[in-house]
């Protein structure tokens, strides 16, 4: 699975309590952080600002992590990028990417949930070798395209998933070449919604309905903290 795992209900409850809001004001902090303040200058804010602004977060709030990321702001520590790795039930790969002010206080928070939703937090690298490293670009067209494999193909994509009931499409390439494929497919006239690394699971788990449930459970409760930002597992 290359796009990050997520549960439409769980996202709308999530939205309700501002924890979409904050989430993304930390993605926005820590691109600001590693690339400049300017969205038009760095790639990751420019879509961590495009990400806040479709799910109508205050201009305040974004303006706010902007500037707290670029150091223009004295308050509080700043946000770092943490990543986790472990099995859920059945042998299942996850890959949990966090965005935190408090290392400690988040590593012990997801071994927490691993244990107590029949998993176990690993070593870095104990899951890695079940994903890719890639780059994930996601775009949707007005209209659509008669062959999306072919579209891949124009815009140089490595690999294709088709669009979702809103039309989206997922593109993958190599982490080096993102941004040739999004040029690419904004001169196509494809509306990018999304560039980002990603992982891509290498072979999808082989688990029954019944304990695929049990590994939601877990990356519920995953999602459900406050520090993770993208989680991955190699369930459909």
């Amino acid at each position: 699975m290359g796009k990050s795992w997520k549960n439409p209900k769980k996202m709308e409850t999530a939205n309700k309590k501002g924890k979409v809001f904050s989430k993304l004001a930390k993605e926005i902090q820590v691109a600001s952080r590693l690339g400049g303040p300017d969205p038009a200058a760095n790639a990751r804010l420019n879509m961590a600002v495009i990400a806040a602004k479709a799910v109508s977060c205050p201009k305040d709030t974004i303006e706010r992590a902007i500037k707290k990321g670029a150091g223009l702001l004295d308050d509080g520590a700043q946000i770092e990028e943490y990543t986790y790795e472990g099995y859920g039930p059945h042998g299942v790969g996850v890959i949990v990417e966090c965005l935190s002010d408090n290392k400690n206080r988040t590593v012990a928070d997801i071994k927490s949930i691993f244990t107590k939703k029949g998993g176990n937090l690993g070593e870095s690298g104990s899951v890695a070798w079940m994903f890719d490293r890639v780059s994930l670009i996601e775009a949707k067209k007005e209209g659509g395209v008669e062959d999306i494999e072919m579209e891949a193909l124009e815009v140089e994509a490595n690999d294709v998933e088709v669009g979702d009931e809103e039309g989206v499409n997922a593109f993958y390439t190599s982490v080096t070449d993102m941004e040739n494929v999004k040029k690419n497919l904004l001169d196509r006239g494809w509306e990018v919604t999304k560039a980002e690394l990603s992982y891509k699971a290498k072979n999808i788990s082989e688990i029954t309905d019944e304990q695929k449930e049990e590994v939601v459970v877990l990356l519920e409760a995953l999602e459900d903290n406050d520090d993770s930002n993208r989680i991955y597992a190699t369930v459909e």
